[in-house]
């Protein structure tokens, strides 16, 4: 999807995850919650009717673009050198140099490509072939989409599978596989350092718990 407001109307309608027969079907639905017809409409002045489809997409795409969450590492790239300690920038540089930026690029370390998970040794579970799955081709066996690692320590659990429940086992678990590397004891606590230098403070918006509900 080329926008968030374009991607969010997509789970709504996918039969593995929320399944609603139609587009249809979601607005009516959302026209029978109380108090969603005056919030649509004050979201929406202009929309005649308020509640539409694409509508849906913009409200939870308006709600999706809060989640920016700015942090230490930011600062780094903006030219702060002292933004991150010692064994943070260690870790950084043998992020670089262990090879996992050859999948974990960008601003984001990731999350703009399909990979194939299990490049030198074969992924444990090989029920869920990734993109093989919906594309049917060979050459899309066991190929993921790189998830971003920013606020990664905060995002268990780990890989498509749920997996690993502990960042420092998803590290030494993605050496393994990703890279056929058993990674020293001090190179794993400093990338696992650095990794959890990309914990971001989140907005105070989005921690605080809404005021009341639709209906409520």
């Amino acid at each position: 999807a080329p926008t968030v407001e374009e991607q969010a109307k997509g789970p709504i309608l996918a039969g593995g995850e929320m399944a609603m027969p139609s587009a249809e079907a979601v607005v009516a639905k959302l026209g029978k919650i109380d108090g969603y017809e005056a919030l649509f409409k004050k979201a929406f002045p202009k929309s005649d009717p308020a509640i539409t489809y694409d509508n849906v997409g913009k409200a939870i795409g308006a709600y999706e673009r809060l989640f920016v969450t700015p942090g230490r590492f930011d600062k780094l790239l903006a030219g702060k050198d002292k933004a991150l300690k010692e064994n943070e920038i260690r870790g950084l540089k043998k992020f670089i140099t262990t090879g996992c930026v050859a999948c974990h690029t960008g601003n984001l370390l990731g999350g703009n490509s399909y990979q194939k998970l299990g490049v030198i040794n074969p992924w444990p579970n090989q029920k869920d072939q990734g993109r093989f799955d919906l594309t049917k081709k060979e050459a899309d066996k066991m190929f993921f989409k790189v998830p971003s690692l920013r606020n990664i320590a905060k995002t268990g659990p780990y890989f498509h599978d749920g997996s690993e429940t502990k960042l420092e086992a998803a590290v030494t678990k993605m050496a393994k596989h990703q890279l056929g590397k058993e990674l020293s004891k001090e190179d794993h606590a400093d990338i696992v350092a650095f990794l959890k230098s990309l914990t971001g403070k989140l907005p105070k918006a989005i921690a605080a718990p809404p005021k009341a509900f639709p209906g409520q």
